[in-house]
């Protein structure tokens, strides 16, 4: 049986509408209130269509030296413009979104992306952690 980690893709975000960006500060103070921001499309955009779009997108933080990562937000995309009468719906929701964190150490957030045609995708950013 394959792993589901040999499913999941990355890219540089600068060259691949499917991978998700992050952007958070490089270095945090510790216990500090700092805002991470989960996006696609900045470089080139992706299609959001009831035929291809991104489900959703989940944001995790791993500790440095740490073995699991921890999930610290996830958003859910439910409009892409579907209707009930063919032609293009009244709403779509974009893959962005942001949350606020709080470390007390250095590691890496973590960002995955699901496209309804094309599977999972990753990125990641290390983070440090000053007194």
């Amino acid at each position: 049986m394959s792993e589901l980690s040999a499913t999941i893709q990355s890219a540089d975000w600068k060259s691949e509408k499917h991978a998700p960006m992050i952007d958070a500060p490089a270095e945090v103070r510790a216990g500090e209130v700092f805002t991470a921001t989960i996006h696609l499309g900045a470089a080139i955009a992706h299609p959001n269509t009831p035929q291809h779009h991104i489900a959703w997108m989940a944001l995790y933080y791993l500790p440095a030296g740490g073995r699991q990562a921890i999930e610290l937000a996830r958003a859910e995309f439910a409009a892409h413009g579907a209707s009930m009468t063919g032609a293009p719906g009244p709403a779509v929701s974009h893959p962005r979104f942001s949350a606020d964190v709080q470390l007390a150490e250095g590691g890496t957030l973590q960002a995955l992306a699901y496209c309804n045609l094309h599977g999972l995708w990753q990125s990641s950013q290390p983070i440090a952690v000053v007194p």
